[in-house]
């Protein structure tokens, strides 16, 4: 099993033994694709998922620097901090596969925080919104989460 990401479908497909055995909907970067450390954009090519973060938290479980801070997602809190960045429910951060291209030095997604998350559904509309990350519905990260293993081979094409 492993997952490809089109950032022109704005999906994430499950792909298993060539055939896709599930998709979500994502939002990707309104900077478009790109690896520089800075840039905001979402990394193209090889990754894995290095770290599974939230088992068992409730939906819409708000995280900074990836822990959780026991806060609930709401309107109310999104009007109170207008200027977060949400990152909800579970969070698979990536690692690039490829040096010199998404490994390492100023290109490396691990140290540039590249996450699929969930994020406040009211933003999940098929436009791409993130800061470089690849968000998802909450229901659908958590579904997601449950389904694979740290080490699955994750492919990000533009």
């Amino acid at each position: 099993m492993h997952l490809d990401i089109s950032i022109s479908d704005q999906q994430l497909y499950v792909i298993e033994n060539g055939i896709i055995q599930m998709s979500y909907p994502v939002s990707t970067a309104k900077n478009g694709p790109g690896e520089l450390m800075g840039s905001e954009c979402t990394p193209i090519g090889k990754h894995k998922v290095r770290a599974k973060i939230g088992s068992g938290l409730p939906l819409n479980a708000v995280f900074k620097a990836r822990r959780p801070t026991g806060e609930i997602y709401s309107p109310e809190l999104a009007r109170q901090f207008p200027e977060r960045d949400w990152i909800l429910t579970r969070i698979l951060w990536l690692g690039g596969l490829e040096p010199g291209k998404n490994r390492y030095g100023q290109v490396d997604t691990a140290w540039r925080y590249i996450y699929i998350h969930g994020s406040p559904d009211e933003f999940m509309d098929g436009i791409p919104r993130s800061h470089g990350c690849i968000r998802m519905l909450n229901a659908d990260i958590a579904a997601l989460f449950d389904l694979i293993r740290p080490g699955i081979e994750v492919t990000i094409s533009a």
